[in-house]
């Protein structure tokens, strides 16, 4: 049986981030996955300013601005009657030392961060047990042929929405799904030339149809509701993506290709717990929340990072760990339950509200002190501030 002082479930982003952060650290880390190779989601793809500045230090960030865009503007666009509202990232640069979003899709990350940890990433190799008592943690994976077992110090469960560690430790997972479903469309189609200054990041308000526009190097990416009673493969289907690009641009969709279409369903769910003895759940095994705002995966790499700094306290510097663990817990579980499932609720409830936001925007887009409040949470500066003040 192999021993290791962390083990990673789970090599998405927020997974692959938290082992090379450990790694980092000089913290004995393996990192497991079910899958033969990293997943090409295109689900996530906006990084925020403080995530940029934690990739920077683990001396990712150059690689993963090669392989984006820098999107300091996003707008808020009413689909009706065509107002635009444009906020500017760059005027936190006195705060800020990446003041942009970056559009980089999540897998190039996760990609990144497995390739430079080498022989620490065993993909492949899928959870079916996790046993642990005061002193160490078991955790039995399949691999195609035959059965291996770790022995490890601690386990960080970054296995995702459908965390197997979650359900074997029997973590409640409260909050609700909303009821209609996610289309997401991608197309190498310029579907700028159908707008005037369209911004890399833009949501587009309408109670019919809402929408969000998402620029990615090769890609627009397009998200829309989509009607919970019909079926996937009708959602998937030409019809649906043509009259999805017909609404939006005013032409005939039949003649534009996509390159992914996918549906999914949206919660808004988080953990009664985050630490579980010497097994902490990080990432969408913690948390999930609607993908307006860019907030999910951006908060799972504020997890990882937490919790690479306890184990760096634990591991290396002694200190006693259920404390750390628990001011883990408090910390993140707040933030999430304070700002960002707040904010991402509301900023649903907004896209189909599309007049009364857009008044309410331009009143405060109007005046500069609320402008810099509003763009320090956007930019998930209030809640970096907020998890820094939990004891």
């Amino acid at each position: 049986m192999d021993h290791v002082q962390v083990l990673v479930i789970g090599a998405g982003p927020v997974g692959a981030f938290a082992a090379y952060a450990l790694a980092k650290r000089g913290i004995d880390v393996l990192l497991v996955e079910a899958a033969t190779a990293c997943h090409e989601d295109m689900r996530a793809s906006t990084i925020h300013p403080p995530s940029l500045d934690m990739l920077e230090q683990l001396g990712l960030l150059d690689t993963l601005e090669a392989q984006g865009l820098r999107a300091p503007v996003y707008q808020y666009r009413n689909r009706r009657t065509g107002d635009v509202l444009s906020v500017d990232m760059g005027e936190l640069a006195d705060v800020a030392r990446h003041p942009y979003r970056l559009q980089c899709e999540q897998f190039k990350l996760a990609r990144l961060a497995t390739e430079l940890l080498g022989e620490r990433v065993r993909f492949g190799e899928r959870l079916i047990h996790i046993d642990q008592d005061d002193h160490r943690v078991v955790v039995t994976c399949e691999r195609a042929l035959d059965v291996v077992r770790y022995r490890a110090d601690y386990v960080v469960a970054t296995d995702g929405a459908n965390s197997l560690v979650r359900k074997l430790l029997g973590v409640s997972f409260d909050g609700f799904t909303y009821p209609e479903k996610f289309l997401t469309l991608s197309t190498q189609y310029p579907v700028e030339r159908h707008f005037d200054d369209l911004a890399k990041v833009s949501y587009i308000a309408d109670v019919a149809e809402w929408c969000v526009l998402l620029r990615v190097p090769d890609y627009w990416r397009i998200l829309v509701p989509a009607d919970t009673d019909e079926p996937e493969e009708i959602l998937v289907g030409d019809a649906k993506k043509n009259a999805v690009f017909g609404g939006l641009l005013g032409i005939d969709g039949g003649d534009i290709e996509t390159h992914h279409r996918t549906i999914y369903r949206v919660h808004q769910r988080v953990a009664a717990r985050y630490d579980h003895g010497r097994v902490v759940l990080a990432g969408d095994a913690a948390h999930l929340n609607n993908p307006l705002g860019g907030f999910g995966m951006n908060s799972g790499l504020h997890d990882a990072w937490n919790l690479a700094e306890k184990l760096e306290r634990i591991m290396i510097g002694g200190e006693p760990s259920a404390p750390l663990l628990a001011q883990y817990d408090r910390q993140r579980r707040t933030v999430m339950h304070e700002f960002v499932q707040a904010q991402t609720i509301r900023n649903k409830a907004d896209m189909s509200d599309a007049d009364e936001r857009q008044r309410a925007m331009a009143a405060m887009l109007a005046d500069p002190q609320q402008r810099r409040a509003y763009l320090l949470k956007q930019a998930m500066y209030d809640s970096r501030a907020r998890e820094a003040a939990i004891e």
